[in-house]
């Protein structure tokens, strides 16, 4: 199993934005982290789980994947299968098709302090964009 953590961090809503990925899988941990211009923040949390699931397929495409987020909004909206929000509704789709690849997918919503990791990446995006 992977554990995926994803988070975002944006500068005003919207504004500059970005994400952070934290995987790992026992004692192996890969980092992503990237500038994706500019979001609401929810948005950018959607964003930020289906690039973390995109990693996922491309690199663990036969794991179970376990992903944890501190967006309760991305965490209800994956767990009731739908988003009131039609935007939030296109990534809900795209996170499903991505998610239909593989054998399980989790997302379980945690508190902040439990995604320190994931929060720091998505910091380190938007600073070094400069903004």
């Amino acid at each position: 199993m992977i554990e995926v953590y994803t988070d975002a961090a944006t500068r005003g809503n919207p504004g500059p934005s970005g994400i952070g990925i934290y995987m790992k899988q026992g004692n192996r941990q890969w980092e992503e982290h990237a500038f994706i211009g500019e979001q609401t923040n929810h948005e950018a949390e959607f964003i930020a789980l289906i690039k973390g699931l995109q990693l996922c397929q491309e690199y663990f495409p036969d794991e179970i994947i376990s992903c944890r987020t501190d967006s309760k909004v991305v965490a209800d909206a994956y767990e009731k299968n739908y988003a009131k929000n039609k935007p939030f509704q296109s990534y809900l789709e795209q996170i499903n098709h991505i998610a239909a690849s593989f054998s399980y997918v989790f997302v379980k919503w945690i508190p902040e302090k439990q995604n320190k990791r994931a929060d720091l990446l998505a910091r380190k995006a938007l600073d070094q964009q400069g903004s």
